[in-house]
């Protein structure tokens, strides 16, 4: 059983005894198939490419260190160090279901395709051990903007995260930086 989270609502990861939080995964599934447009859309090539979402996310470390990790500019991370965060693949079709962090922002971007999001109907989950999955539905598509706030995760006393289903739209990287107080640095990717 899942537990579907609502906008703007918070809960607390829970702890096994003796283990911690363990391992956290956040996965994104999406239709990688793009709407058909008709016979005079398929004329003028609309709607032919199929959808391709990234997942990332903007990561503050306790020590102060910032950055990201996403498939764009190969920033995939690491488990081992620094940020202890790892993307573990490039997913392109949507299908694939598989103590120093202050604050987690989980984001997705349409890579290829359309900005439409109600086509994408994509679904993040997150999985930790002994746990039931947290589901986060973007069941709010009234943006045709490129990049999607999801999830963030914050540190709560060095015991466990909380999690809140964000689900805003912004015009790229850096408009979600700035809503969220990140203060990165961007160029061109």
């Amino acid at each position: 059983m899942a537990i579907s989270l609502e906008k703007g609502k918070k809960v607390n990861l829970r702890k096994q005894e003796k283990v911690g939080l363990g391992e956290i995964l956040v996965n994104l599934n999406w239709n990688s198939k793009p709407a058909k447009k008709g016979f005079l859309g398929s004329l003028f090539g609309g709607g032919s490419k199929p959808i391709d979402l990234d997942l990332g996310c903007l990561y503050e470390l306790k020590n102060g260190r910032k950055g990201t990790v996403q498939a764009l500019g190969n920033a995939f991370g690491s488990l081992q160090q620094e940020p202890y965060i790892a993307l573990d693949g490039d997913d392109r079709t949507g299908a694939v279901a598989t103590g120093e962090i202050k604050r987690v922002l989980v984001y997705t971007y349409i890579y290829e395709g359309v900005a439409n999001w109600q086509q994408a109907d994509a679904v993040v989950t997150i999985r930790y051990p002994g746990a039931e999955d947290l589901v986060v539905k973007m069941d709010d598509y009234q943006s045709n903007q490129i990049m999607c706030g999801l999830v963030l995760l914050e540190n709560v006393n060095d015991e466990t995260f909380s999690v809140e289903k964000i689900v805003q739209f912004y015009e790229g990287h850096q408009a979600l930086d700035r809503a969220f107080h990140w203060g990165l640095r961007w160029t061109a990717g």
